[in-house]
């Protein structure tokens, strides 16, 4: 047995012994393979993972199954040692031909022996050697004018790469620049803007493609015809119309033709309507900013018309808590807040309204719901007379309820029999109460007939509109008066006020016993700005021209084309307004065509807007010699406040060196004078020429505060009141100076002047130092020079001729100039010693004079000058010469004059000497130590 199993073992290692290494393919995944990329027109291929042979040396490589043909590679042996070889093409390759390749490789080793098969699959990549090319050589299409579209034709490219990455076409381009089209990345061409024929008949553009290389094609041309149509309406209107302040009338559409287009039937009549829309201004449009009271006055009412909500300013103290627009684009406006009212005094109205009267207001107002939604059951009183105490009775009123506006009209006892039932309410039901814009209203009352006017018009009555309700006179109660509420009613019996106004109010006015002229109603409302009907000369037969009440629209029907786009091209704008609100006011055209059948062809709606510029601003300037001094006695006797004063206009242009025009033409309407400190009415007032103030129908206001001057008249007219106010004072004593703030404006405060300030000066009296040399020392920096106890410090006369200085008096300072010659050193030498003399015999004389007059001073002489801490050492020969100077002063005084008083050397006689003794008690010298 151990002998037959040697045998075995020894075939067996010889048999091993002859058999030879077999080559194998490195890093080689069964059944994946190989994968190679090479570029088109290149022979270099990127083998992963790269061939390398192991086990053997290989001699050389086998291509087998070739699946598809041809198979133009082969594999070189790159190093025999370490077994590396690359795989080459043979030729360069195509992508567009052949995109890949599948084959098989295999290793011979120097031995022979053959490696197992390895897949490569091989991936020719492209390269973008092609350009877009545009299926057509160029592209024609047409389109109709003013109109958009979301595709007008679409242009289309190729590209012969092989791969989506070149041969894609990402871009196409519009090379033509400016042209109101866009095209997008399918090729697709539209308008960016609709197209005119009439700018241009057609667009050549030149396009390119782009594929995803970014490799661009040849451009290509694309002609897009534009066709002319016809559309149905007018041509010609311009979008925008600009309008310069004072211009007067302009012509809206000059250029205007109306075009039919073959309207599918026979044309019988046209209608054109030119409608302007101005709500957004102030209360409806363009009106003057005058305060009521200056509309009142120029549309020619009543002057005995009292106004229920003036201005605080005006001393309307009832008005003062409520709460106000901040602007001054219109008359002064309230807002009723549902909480606030205002009582109207008695000394402002007579509650008793007799039988004839008008009540006039501006409302505007909105339906607020309430949470329970019974809002209509509330009243809110517009004005209210009730009741003082005891009951809830309401006399008249006028309110809103259920968006009516309802008048009650209570019969008095004394006015009727108890039995007698008449009317006593009535109910409006119209549009405007509720519309939230502002609207004017007139109620005239000549009992039992009344009228109400919206708008300027009047109310035109139906069978049940306005409703009208009868009742039974008040009976007769007393011990009881009534109350009027503006914006409330007041309850007598829970002492409070009730039913109150929600929304705005302004211009309300009451004239008792008559009533108001239509025509001051019509054009409290009339607008300043207005659509002009073109001239009537224009109109042809068979045509028709009308316009509203408000002139806000012209309307032209007719049969005549060619007549009614000559009367359109005729309509003008007009603002009559000095100073115009700036801003667009929007113009519509609205035209019908009827057709022979009877059916109508609507036109197309024409939008425009007229621009009305910002005007030239005014400056109101007050000028004036703005410090006056004035002794005692002037004081008493009056002085004209504001004789010096000048008025004037400047027209400012916002262009730059733009001339400044002065202008004359211009009106006031208020002139306020405001007093500091405020007046003492025991012996301070004003006097204005009311003669003058009552024919020119100007009015004013005056409390301790100062003075109001209001309503609308010329600015020389104004002029002429201010130069005439006298100032009285019959106390100059008490005051060293005053000064009157004199604030002047024009169109309700939207203008308003610079501030004119006015001193007013009281020069008191003094001691003179010497009859020989005139010494004009300031008053008032005489009054408050510094003096030491039992000493006077005297300064150095000034001999000088003339008036004082006006600014001199303002300062407060004095100014003493002197000749250094030897001669004038000895004779001041001379006059100080006889200065010093004369103030000895003054302290004897005013000693006696002392005793004598203590216990008959006057109040004014007592509180002239407190100067009881003072020691004052006076001459009274200086004020016997002061009131000769006074005297001559007050005879020779010119009211024009600025400085108010001049002062005279000469002789005193022993009566004024007198007189003097008598006026040395204006200084209060009761505990002056001397």
């Amino acid at each position: 047995m151990l002998y037959n199993s040697g045998i075995i073992l020894l075939l067996l290692g010889s048999v091993f012994a002859t058999q030879k290494p077999v080559p194998r393919l490195d890093n080689v995944k069964p059944g994946v393979g190989y994968h190679a990329i090479v570029k088109e027109n290149d022979k270099n291929v990127e083998v992963t993972p790269k061939i390398r042979v192991i086990n053997e040396e290989p001699a050389r490589f086998l291509i087998t199954s070739k699946h598809h043909g041809e198979i133009p590679f082969r594999v070189q042996i790159k190093d025999p040692k370490k077994g590396e070889a690359i795989l080459v093409a043979e030729k360069n390759l195509n992508c567009e031909k052949r995109k890949s390749y599948k084959f098989e490789i295999a290793a011979v080793g120097r031995n022979g022996e053959v490696s197992e098969n390895a897949t490569v699959h091989l991936t020719v990549e492209d390269v973008n050697e092609y350009a877009p090319v545009f299926l057509h050589d160029s592209y024609i299409t047409d389109v109709d004018e003013e109109r958009l579209y979301d595709s007008i034709i679409q242009v289309k490219a190729e590209d012969r790469d092989c791969t989506p990455k070149y041969s894609d076409i990402c871009k196409y381009e519009i090379l033509t620049p400016d042209q109101p089209f866009t095209i997008d990345s399918e090729g697709r061409i539209r308008n960016t803007e609709p197209l005119s024929w009439e700018q241009s008949h057609n667009y050549i553009l030149r396009v390119v493609a782009f594929d995803c290389g970014m490799k661009r094609s040849k451009p290509v041309n694309v002609n897009i015809k534009v066709n002319k149509v016809c559309h149905l309406g007018w041509k010609g209107v311009y979008e925008r119309i600009e309008y310069l302040p004072k211009s007067g009338q302009q012509k809206l559409f000059p250029s205007a033709k109306l075009d039919l287009c073959d309207v599918p039937c026979k044309p019988e009549k046209l209608s054109a309507r030119v409608a302007m829309a101005t709500g957004h201004i102030g209360k409806g449009c363009d009106r003057d900013t005058y305060s009521m009271e200056s509309q009142r006055k120029l549309c020619g009412a009543s002057s005995e018309s009292v106004d229920l909500l003036p201005t605080p300013e005006l001393g309307a103290t009832w008005t003062r808590n409520l709460p106000t627009d901040e602007g001054h684009e219109s008359d002064q406006i309230y807002e009723f807040d549902g909480a606030t009212s205002a009582v109207v005094p008695e000394t402002v109205l007579n509650h008793n309204l007799t039988d004839n009267f008008t009540v006039a207001f501006w409302m505007k107002h909105e339906a607020f719901p309430e949470p329970n939604h019974t809002s209509h059951h509330v009243k809110e009183h517009i004005i209210c007379n009730a009741d003082d105490h005891v009951h809830n009775r309401h006399h008249y009123s006028i309110f809103v309820r259920n968006c009516k506006l309802i008048l009650l009209l209570r019969r008095e006892f004394y006015q009727e029999r108890p039995s007698v039932f008449r009317p006593a309410e009535w109910r409006w039901k119209i549009p405007e109460v509720c519309d939230n814009q502002w609207h004017h209203y007139g109620v005239s009352v000549k009992f039992p007939e009344v009228i109400l006017f919206v708008d300027g018009d009047m109310f035109t009555a139906s069978a049940n509109n306005p409703e009208i309700i009868d009742d039974w006179p008040l009976h007769p109660m007393k011990d009881v008066r009534s109350v009027f509420v503006v914006g409330a009613c007041w309850q007598g019996h829970e002492n409070k006020t009730a039913f109150h106004f929600r929304g705005y109010l302004a211009g309300l006015s009451l004239l008792r016993e008559q009533t108001e002229n239509p025509e001051v109603l019509s054009c409290l409302y009339q607008c300043k700005e207005s659509l002009e009907e073109p001239p009537v000369d224009l109109l042809e037969p068979g045509m028709e021209l009308m316009t509203n009440s408000k002139k806000t629209q012209v309307t032209i029907e007719g049969n005549s084309q060619e007549n009614l786009e000559k009367l359109v091209s005729n309509v003008m704008y007009l603002n009559t307004r000095e100073f115009p609100t700036p801003g667009r006011r929007n113009l519509y055209i609205d035209t019908v065509v009827m057709c022979s059948s009877g059916k109508p062809q609507k036109v197309p709606e024409v939008r425009s807007y007229v621009m009305v510029l910002k005007p030239d601003l005014p400056v109101i300037t007050i000028n004036g010699t703005s410090n006056l001094a004035r002794e005692y006695e002037a004081f008493k006797l009056g002085i004209e406040l504001f004789n010096t004063v000048s008025l004037s206009v400047n027209q400012h242009h916002e262009e730059e060196f733009s001339d400044v025009i002065v202008r004359a033409d211009y009106k006031l309407d208020k002139c306020s004078v405001q007093v500091f400190p405020p007046l003492n009415p025991d012996h301070e007032y004003f006097h204005l020429p009311e003669n003058l103030m009552v024919h020119l129908d100007v009015h004013h206001k005056e409390n301790n505060e100062g003075l109001v001057i209001f309503g609308a008249d010329k600015i020389h007219n104004y002029e002429l009141i201010l130069r005439q106010i006298i100032y009285y004072n019959r106390k100059p004593a008490y005051y060293l100076n005053r000064a009157f703030k004199l604030v002047c404006s024009e169109l309700n405060n939207r203008f308003v002047s610079n501030e004119y300030i006015q001193t007013l000066t009281v020069i008191h009296p003094r001691a003179e130092p010497s009859h020989e040399v005139e010494n004009h020392l300031d008053p008032i920096a005489f009054a408050h020079s510094h003096i030491n106890k039992h000493k006077i410090d005297i300064q150095q006369p000034q001999v000088q001729s003339g008036y004082i200085n006006a600014k001199l008096l303002d300062s407060a300072e004095t100014v003493a100039k002197t000749s250094a010659s030897h001669a004038m050193t000895i004779i001041i030498v001379v006059c100080v010693g006889f200065l010093a003399f004369m103030i000895v015999l003054g302290v004897i004389r005013i000693r006696a004079a002392h005793h004598r007059s203590h216990s008959s001073r006057d109040d004014e002489q007592e509180m002239a000058w407190d100067d009881s801490s003072l020691t004052i050492t006076v001459n009274p020969m200086e004020q016997v010469e002061e009131q000769k100077e006074t005297r001559t002063s007050h005879k020779n005084d010119d009211s024009d004059s600025d400085d108010g008083s001049s002062y005279h050397e000469g002789e005193s006689s022993e009566e004024e000497t007198e007189k003097v003794k008598e006026r040395e008690l204006e200084w209060d010298d009761s505990n002056m130590s001397f």
